[in-house]
């Protein structure tokens, strides 16, 4: 069966620093995938924040984060993690890792085209 399980959300103050992590199990190969990171906050749809490429490690962010947030992965760890710097209160949202097989740089943005979910860890970030 398929995992993803993130952690390090929390509450932190604007302009604070977290870091989310998602570790997937090992019935898939984690090298295979693109690894994307969406979120969501209370009556907004889904977005999309930033995602790994599978083949070459190319990043991809949302305008929104560029420059604050990094993604990165470690193929041995089965994890990717995303490193989010001076976090607006705008951040406040739950953060989705996801995983999609051979995803393409084209897709990385679309929620649909990912194969597995993880459960959500929620980030609050207070004024």
């Amino acid at each position: 069966q398929v995992q993803l399980v993130e952690s390090g959300g929390g509450l932190v103050q604007a302009g604070g620093s977290l870091r989310l992590s998602c570790a997937a199990s090992s019935a898939i190969t984690f090298s295979t995938y693109t690894m994307g990171w969406f979120r969501q906050a209370p009556g907004k749809e889904r977005e999309f924040v930033a995602a790994i490429g599978w083949s070459r490690g190319t990043t991809y962010y949302a305008d929104s984060v560029k420059g604050r947030f990094t993604i990165s992965r470690d193929n041995a760890k089965n994890t990717v993690y995303l490193q989010m710097n001076s976090l607006k209160p705008e951040d406040t949202a739950v953060y989705y890792c996801a995983a999609d097989r051979y995803g393409s740089a084209q897709a990385v943005g679309d929620f649909k085209d990912y194969d597995y979910w993880g459960q959500g860890t929620q980030v609050t970030v207070s004024s």
